[in-house]
């Protein structure tokens, strides 16, 4: 019961925190050069928009559904999957960020990030020309049919009438359950409660923070991460039910340690559900 009760606390603690998350700063932190230069092999976005192509394009996945999990204000994350899947949802535990998403898929401007160079540099991955960009953007803005309030922390993440009864065919998630775990037991829980979104057989994409403690999510807004490595990572996924196909890991370099967070390097796991 005791176990139970602070496990709950240290819940309420990470959802607090986020209160005061600022979209458009997070943005700016993390979605701006140097780590999003898409001129430079070695900046960060770039890597991770190419474990992600390279994962859509591999041709093992198949279905209709794919659902990004904590999609947080940013959209990168699904540019390569639009192409594969028929659907995408969308998903955040913040109506903030729900707002940001919105305001894009909507095309009303007033977005606090310009997509462009990203769906241009997708487009340059997927072999067409980066002038493609506009296609891309009406591919996506077609497929998204919904975004969603979520909570990893719940058995049942999102509401029961969200998903199809068989479930998601493929989850993407993006430095999302070690941001909002107040500890290693509670991210593993929270990769078991996405798994319940997925069906058998399906691919779960996971994208995250190594050796991280804190981030900025606004001007002296400090919340706290789950520092994890690599070793954590794989034991998570497997005691979760998933069988790990491919980890590649981005240690950042110097000048990509902008001073928002203390992150050491960046995974990317693909993996299977059992």
């Amino acid at each position: 019961m005791m176990e139970e009760k602070g496990r709950e606390n240290g819940v309420a603690a990470m959802k607090a925190c986020y209160r005061r998350f600022d979209p458009a700063a997070y943005l700016q932190y993390n979605y701006t050069p140097p780590r999003a230069d898409f001129t430079r092999k070695d900046s960060i976005v770039p890597w991770k928009l190419a474990c992600l192509h390279r994962a859509f394009t591999e041709g093992d996945m198949s279905g209709e559904l794919l659902v990004d999990i904590g999609s947080g204000p940013t959209l990168y994350q699904v540019m390569s999957g639009c192409e594969v899947f028929s659907k995408v949802l969308l998903t955040d535990f913040l109506e903030v960020n729900r707002q940001e998403l919105r305001r894009w898929l909507q095309d009303e401007g007033q977005c606090s990030l310009d997509w462009t160079p990203y769906l241009q540099h997708v487009c340059k991955l997927e072999g067409r020309r980066p002038s493609a960009w506009t296609e891309k953007a009406a591919k996506l803005r077609q497929v998204v049919a919904d975004i969603l309030p979520i909570d990893v922390h719940c058995s049942q993440p999102l509401a029961p009438d969200a998903l199809p009864s068989a479930g998601a065919d493929c989850l993407v998630s993006c430095f999302c359950l070690e941001s909002v775990s107040p500890d290693l037991a509670a991210f593993t829980r929270a990769l078991g409660h996405i798994g319940k979104l997925l069906r058998p057989g399906g691919h779960l994409m996971l994208i995250g923070a190594l050796g991280e403690s804190y981030y900025l999510a606004g001007p002296g807004v400090k919340i706290p991460v789950v520092p994890l490595n690599e070793a954590q990572v794989c034991t998570s996924l497997k005691e979760s039910g998933y069988t790990l196909i491919r980890l590649e890991v981005y240690t950042l370099t110097q000048d990509m340690r902008v001073g928002v967070d203390d992150v050491t390097g960046v995974f990317f796991a693909k993996a299977k559900k059992d």
